[in-house]
């Protein structure tokens, strides 16, 4: 199993977790985004940087992940992809992507798309607190213990 990041926005915070799971399980950590990443020196942590642009980093993750794998990502549509793929995916505070809850989130963040090139504010995310750290390192170690079980 290799655990992707969709890196470009995802919390310093919730990287540090995932450095340490991938060091502590010996487990490939690859993160993805439009510009240079320093990561700490690791055999099982690195980084690929793709040319800038709409969607560059989401449509490199799919291309490279395979079935099985976790991919760190807010992006509800990579999240879709993800699942088509029978990947897992999981937000950065703690939301376990899965087919019954993804096609009503798309809908939502399509609404919201939708009020917003109206003109509408719809304000975004609070951030990331505490809970939502605990949150993300709960899940994450629940899927890795399923993954060393099977």
């Amino acid at each position: 199993m290799k655990i992707w990041v969709d890196a470009d926005a995802c919390p310093v915070a919730i990287k540090e977790i995932l450095y340490r799971a991938a060091e502590r399980r010996k487990i490939p950590l690859i993160l993805v985004a439009n510009q240079p990443l320093k990561t700490p020196p690791s055999s099982v942590i690195s980084s690929v940087q793709v040319q800038s642009g709409f969607d560059e980093a989401d449509d490199e993750i799919v291309r490279r992940m395979s079935a099985g794998e976790l991919v760190i990502t807010a992006d509800i549509p990579l999240a879709a992809e993800v699942l088509e793929k029978k990947g897992h995916a999981l937000s950065p505070r703690g939301e376990m992507f899965d087919q019954g809850t993804i096609g009503a989130r798309l809908n939502m963040r399509d609404f919201l798309d939708t009020m917003r090139a109206s003109g509408e504010s719809t304000g975004g995310p609070p951030p990331l607190n505490q809970n939502d750290r605990k949150a993300f390192a709960d899940q994450l170690d629940r899927l890795l213990q399923k993954v060393d079980s099977a």
